[in-house]
Formats: C-alpha cells, structure tokens, sequence
C-alpha cells in the first residue's frame, strides 16, 4: 500500500515535468544567451543551449555603459506604479457600485465594462494619440500615465466586482446596522476584506503597465522617455542588426522585479484568483 501511494506521487511529480520545462525554458534561454561571447552567439557550429567559451558579462556592461537603460528603468517603474494607483481609485468604488448597488443600467454598465476590456489596444490608441496631442502632452512621461489607466481600469473593475460578489451581505447589513455609513463600511470592512482580490488587480495592472510596449511607441520619441520594453526593442535593434546579448540581458534585468513581486505577493495572488474572503 505504501509503495503504491509512493509511486502514484512520483507519477504525479513526473507528469509536471514536461510543463515545468516548457515554462522555464524561455528564462534559461535568456539567461544563457546573455552570457554569451559575440563569437559563440553568432557561430553556427555552437550548440545553443549552454555555453561552450566561458561566460561574459560584456553584454551588462554595454547596456549600462552605452545605453540609458536604468532611465528605462526608472521610467518603466514610474508608468506602471502611478497608473495601477489611479486605476484602483476608480475602480475600487465602481466594482463596488456595479456588485452592490441596484440601479437602472447596471448590468448595462458591467457589460459596457467588460466590453471595453476585450477590445485591443490597437485600437483604443488611436483616438488617444488626438487626446495626448490637444493636451500636449506628447514625448512625456504624463502621456503614459494617463493613457495606461484606460486598460486597467476596465479589467480593474471587472475582476473586482466579481470578488465583491463573493463577500456575504450579511457583514455589510450588520456594519450599517451598528451605525457605519456607507463609505465608512467600504473603508473598514469591504477593503480589507478584499485584500486578495486588490493586490491582484494591482500585480495584473503593474503588469500589463510594465510590458506595454504599443502606448511607449507611439507616444514616446526621446530615448531618454522611453521605458524598458520600448528601450531595449528600439535602441538594441538596428535595422538588421540584432544585439542580442545585450537584448537578452535586459529582459533578464526587468523580470527580476516582477519574479519579485510574483513570489512575494503569491498567496494573496492565488487567494485573489481562486477564493472569496468569506470568513
């Protein structure tokens, strides 16, 4: 019996492998190209997958040295940190209203919503380019700031009046019973109670703010403004020429904050995704 149950969880382990490489494939890929020598990355003859001449941090160095890569950085932290806060702002108080309130049109509105999240950002960034420009705001930082909430705070609000809806009504029936208005029950109750499901609207906006690269592109024209994902794309490829070393360690640099975060904030992620805060 004990053999068997043995077995069955070294099947179960077995059966994850194939999916665990497939997953940190593109990681190991990066990393080993990104300490490569220029003579083994382009020598067909090599074998790509480790690294046959030795290690070099050359590729670090020229994107220190030879790019504004820590502007791109500082940057890319300013566009993704002060949008997710204007995004909760907004979205917080109208999950709430479109999960808890009863008034005409408000399934209309969750519809509206959810709607204006599946449409593309190819799209919603054309009307936005006449936006930035009649506010002058183009080639600044602002422009980003602004323009990243229009698809954050439609998925904001969406996933998070699906985790009001989860909470029992009897603990805000009993919190205006005790004499709570109803600002002060969002506040001291509603909030943090739905501590999982707001940190993982932020981690799911930081990230759809950190990668963005179409808004960047098109807003964004001075090096010096650029973020990481625009930096890296436009500034390490140039026509024909690809350096991709230096390419490969700049991905690198910029997962290690959200590999960061990931790790840090995952239980309140998977409780965010997958539970209610009923207690």
């Amino acid at each position: 019996m004990r053999l068997s149950k043995r077995g069955k969880l070294v099947s179960n382990h077995l059966s994850i492998i194939p999916f665990l490489l497939f997953a940190l494939f593109p990681l190991y890929w990066m990393i080993v190209t990104s300490f490569k020598k220029n003579s083994e990355l382009y020598d067909l003859s090599s074998i790509p997958f480790w690294i046959q001449k030795g290690a070099t941090f050359h590729h670090y160095l020229y994107l220190f040295e030879k790019t504004d890569f820590l502007i791109w950085l500082r940057n890319t932290v300013i566009v993704s940190l002060l949008p997710t806060l204007i995004a909760l702002c907004v979205s917080l108080p109208a999950a709430y209203a479109l999960a808890r309130l009863k008034f005409r049109g408000a399934e209309l509105c969750g519809t509206a919503i959810f709607a204006i999240y599946l449409m593309p950002p190819a799209l919603l960034f054309i009307p936005l380019v006449k936006l930035v420009s009649f506010l002058k705001l183009s080639n600044t930082l602002w422009s980003l700031i602004i323009t990243f909430p229009t698809f954050m705070i439609p998925f904001s609000t969406w996933m998070l009046s699906a985790y009001f809806r989860t909470l029992p009504r009897e603990i805000e029936e009993s919190a205006l019973i005790d004499g709570c208005t109803r600002l002060q029950m969002i506040r001291k109750i509603m909030i943090p109670l739905s501590i999982p499901g707001v940190i993982t609207c932020s981690f799911f906006s930081f990230l759809l703010a950190w990668e963005n690269l179409i808004y960047v592109v098109t807003f964004i024209s001075s090096s010096t403004k650029k973020t990481i994902s625009a930096g890296v794309v436009t500034e390490l490829i140039r026509g024909d020429v690809f350096y991709w070393g230096s390419l490969m360690a700049g991905v690198v640099i910029a997962s290690i904050p959200v590999v960061i975060a990931f790790v840090f904030l995952m239980d309140y992620y998977v409780s965010g995704l997958t539970a209610g805060a009923t207690k």
